[in-house]
């Protein structure tokens, strides 16, 4: 049987010891443990809080987005509400990872459009989008393209370029995901690339890059040399 929390040291108490040395002093399970509150009458919170990591790498917290609710409630333990929670908060995590406003947002390079468009990482299909710019390369619109399958996405040059034309936009950038966590474009990826950028050219409008996002990186497939305000390699 574990040491029941009241039966800890006060300075070694998840709650206590946030408040007296700050969150950065916790472990990830004293943290998650704070999340999920209670335990059980055999296990305190940071015991279950430390079952739930051993579902994934502790150094890795993504996994606790990809986690099911019925993975998390198999736990002794662990309710429905707990496991909710816990979700909830990967959810805030994504959005507080995301601009406040990603329109009127600058693209000046690909690193730009990961950061915006961070919430792809963690998808488990591929989802087609495409960013609307205006002529000083501020966001007007992100537009969803396609919604695939969890290793290809049909990406139609009419559906791309359909929302650019319609708000007479001069520029866009086509994002796509790879849920495999590899960002390196695929021959498909190359060649829908190339008839989407001449379809676009034929209506005056500019696709400056298609940049594919992975769990931990991205790769952009060419880089607008044209555009001014693009200076780094990576876009």
């Amino acid at each position: 049987m574990s040491l029941s929390m009241k039966n800890t040291p006060v300075s070694e108490r998840p709650y206590e010891k946030l408040e007296l040395y700050g969150p950065q002093s916790l472990s990830n399970s004293e943290l998650l443990a704070i999340i999920i509150k209670t335990g059980t009458k055999e296990e305190s919170a940071v015991d279950l809080a430390k079952k739930i990591m051993s579902l994934g790498n502790e150094q890795d917290l993504n996994f606790l987005r990809e986690i099911s609710l019925t993975q998390l409630t198999d736990i002794k333990g662990i309710g429905k509400v707990k496991a909710i929670q816990i979700k909830a908060v990967c959810e805030l995590t994504t959005r507080m990872g995301k601009p406040v406003n990603s329109n009127k947002v600058a693209i000046k390079s690909s690193k730009d459009v990961f950061r915006i468009m961070q919430e792809m990482r963690f998808l488990k299909r591929e989802i087609v989008k495409v960013i609307i710019l205006n002529t000083k390369n501020i966001v007007q619109k992100i537009v969803d393209i396609s919604f695939g399958a969890t290793n290809s996405a049909i990406i139609d040059p009419k559906d791309v370029l359909s929302e650019a034309v319609k708000m007479e936009a001069p520029k866009i950038i086509l994002v796509h995901n790879h849920p495999s966590g590899d960002p390196t474009p695929s021959k498909s990826d190359y060649e829908v690339t190339d008839r989407i950028y001449e379809c676009a050219e034929l209506m005056g409008i500019s696709l400056l890059d298609h940049i594919i996002i992975s769990k931990d990186d991205y790769q952009s497939i060419f880089y607008a040399k044209s555009v001014n305000d693009l200076k780094e390699n990576d876009i």
